[in-house]
């Protein structure tokens, strides 16, 4: 379709002209008119006609053509007066957008740098559209009556006849929700809930010597969240998930894994967010048959710079909940959801909310700058047919409030309940209630010791992708995989014999295939025995983009031809692979050769008759 010119009119600015196309999305218009004008991202609405009663509105589903703009029309800027009060406010357009509302809650957090999901989201028109009803409708095709015309993103009745029914609103969902009343939103404000005595109060000694209301927190009612910030999570292939449970399949103990991935629209709920992930890393743990122990995680900041540098970020948690039930059919035993058992335990929610408090949502609709958070959890266990099943939860943002503040506590005999701390000489602790139905159907308040953790759950899906993709090429080749992470009580170990031994299987044209496995990846970017530290963004840019041309540059550095020869150097069988164990490489060690040595990489002092060294496997120079 040919280009065509339209004439923008600014009070301020006067007329300028940008050529756009008529297929144009209305989101797309706008971010190239704001950059014409050296605009902000608030601030300043467009309008189709001078009298500003047809606001164009951002969205990604409409067109300019859906507004009738043809070459040569003028459009007319308005720009905000951040002086005028609230009555010249409401006297505008009633077609002001909820991305407008928005703005107006912004102002103490305007600074925020929010996930890029929830910048794409603000500007969607988020309504949902439905057919003319040949039954119902009495008008003609372009008119619009009850019965056709579009729906809030809120709509709980629409929600609800879903197949299956939608049981929480989308965060931005809510967020409309809040901003689409008679004042616009004008006195919401998403305050995080504090549990703690606010400091600073002179009128009294500290606790436990006093207290008043103005420092004295709130009691606290908790209620089921209305909302979820994510609403979907989505393994990009099988492949992810069969790497992390082939621990459990050799070893019988469970196991947990940090979920990388990205957000990333999902249109089955209106303005929905799923988590997509691409990737497992498995942190440092000890695990047995039903217990876990996370260890500090000394590489976790190399980590997570490197995944971000591939395009990845921390989507959430995944953790293992499985007994065998027949080895010959590969079932399982379920023992979670059903009415005599658990969703989570009291013990897990209060985990999902310490991640959650580790990685909140940045929002700039809040005082402080975040709201709830993004991170899922997701355990897998055996469903109602004995197979294994992946269901995901978040816990509401009361629960993070709760375990944040160190107010919650687990139950040692019955998992589904936790307890709410009293206060203490060295804690105060608002009271905090929840609120249920007695024998004759009445609500009746209360007191959470001990308190059911489903009041602090959301539920969402999740499944697998039907149509697969591979951010890591080398998930396709499932025998090609290289060792994954803190796997070596079970033989597996990440050194230099297991890079030699992964590298050998690839032919030199498919380096680019062999680089492009996550777990290589994050032992090249954290290796402290290899010189590739300072290279490794061209590797990762190379790999998240799938740049031949990049990877090859990477293969031509110092650096890499550094670690091939000493790869070339390196004796098959000195340590083992990636199959193998640390026991290996001592099989001779009461043989003498001459004297001890010491490694020239790790300073470990050798045994004389090793070729290699028995801490970073990396040859004898």
């Amino acid at each position: 379709m040919s280009s065509i010119v339209i004439r923008i009119q600014s009070p301020e600015h006067g007329t300028k002209r940008i050529d756009a196309k008529a297929s144009e999305n209305i989101t797309s218009f706008l971010e190239r008119v704001q950059a014409l004008f050296s605009l902000g991202d608030t601030g300043w609405e467009l309008y189709k006609d001078r009298n500003k009663k047809t606001f164009m509105r951002a969205s990604r589903s409409r067109k300019l053509t859906d507004y009738q703009i043809r070459h040569g029309d003028m459009l007319f800027m308005e720009l905000s007066n951040r002086q005028r009060n609230d009555s010249e406010a409401s006297s505008g357009s009633n077609q002001v957008s909820a991305v407008n509302s928005e703005t107006r809650l912004a102002s103490v957090a305007s600074d925020v740098h929010e996930d890029e999901i929830d910048r794409l989201l603000r500007g969607e028109d988020g309504k949902i559209y439905r057919k003319r009803n040949e039954q119902l409708c009495r008008h003609g095709p372009q008119g619009k009556c009850l019965h056709c015309v579009p729906l809030e993103p809120y709509d709980q009745e629409f929600l609800s006849k879903c197949d299956p029914p939608i049981k929480f609103l989308s965060f931005h969902s809510y967020i409309r929700k809040l901003t689409g009343g008679v004042d616009k939103g004008k006195f919401v404000n998403l305050e995080n809930m504090s549990c703690k005595i606010k400091p600073g109060c002179k009128e009294h000694p500290p606790w436990p010597g006093g207290i008043c209301t103005k420092c004295q927190p709130n009691a606290v009612t908790l209620n089921r969240q209305e909302y979820r910030h994510v609403d979907n999570i989505m393994f990009e292939n099988p492949a992810v998930a069969d790497r992390f449970l082939n621990y459990w399949r050799q070893s019988g103990s469970q196991r947990i894994g940090i979920l990388f991935g990205r957000y990333e629209m999902f249109k089955e709920v209106p303005l929905g967010i799923r988590a997509k992930v691409a990737a497992i890393y498995e942190p440092p743990q000890e695990t047995s048959v039903n217990r876990i122990e996370l260890k500090p995680d000394p590489n976790e900041a190399l980590v997570l710079a490197a995944a971000e540098k591939i395009g990845l970020q921390p989507v959430g948690w995944i953790f293992t909940d499985l007994v065998a039930d027949d080895l010959s059919k590969g079932t399982v035993k379920n023992f979670r959801g059903n009415i005599d058992s658990h969703f989570l335990s009291s013990e897990e929610c209060i985990m999902a909310a310490d991640f959650q408090n580790k990685f909140p949502n940045p929002c700039r609709l809040s005082p402080d700058g975040h709201f709830g958070s993004k991170f899922v959890t997701v355990v897998v266990t055996g469903d109602n047919d004995n197979q294994i099943h992946f269901e995901g939860y978040q816990v509401s943002n009361q629960c993070m409030a709760l375990v944040r503040d160190d107010c919650l506590l687990p139950t040692k005999d019955v998992p589904q309940l936790g307890y709410v701390k009293e206060s203490s000489n060295e804690q105060y602790v608002p009271d905090v209630f929840y609120k249920e139905k007695d024998n004759y159907g009445n609500e009746v308040t209360q007191l959470a010791r001990p308190l059911p953790v489903e009041y602090l759950l959301t539920t969402l899906p999740a499944a697998f992708a039907s149509d697969f993709h591979y951010t890591f090429k080398s998930n396709i080749q499932n025998t090609e995989n290289f060792p994954v992470e803190n796997r070596e009580n079970i033989g597996h170990r990440q050194d230099f014999a297991a890079l030699t031994s992964y590298l050998e299987k690839f032919p030199p044209n498919k380096f680019l295939e062999a680089m492009s496995d996550f777990h290589l990846l994050m032992f090249l970017a954290t290796s402290d025995m290899l010189p590739l530290k300072e290279k490794m963004q061209i590797l990762l840019e190379a790999v998240k983009n799938h740049d031949e041309s990049k990877a090859l540059e990477f293969k031509k550095t110092e650096e890499w031809a550094t670690v091939e020869e000493m790869m070339s150097a390196h004796e098959p069988g000195a340590s083992l692979a990636s199959g193998g164990g640390a026991e290996g490489s001592s099989s001779s060690s009461g043989q003498s050769g001459g004297g001890m040595w010491t490694c020239a990489h790790c300073t470990f002092l050798n045994q004389p008759a090793h070729n290699s060294c028995d801490i970073c496997s990396l040859p004898r120079s």
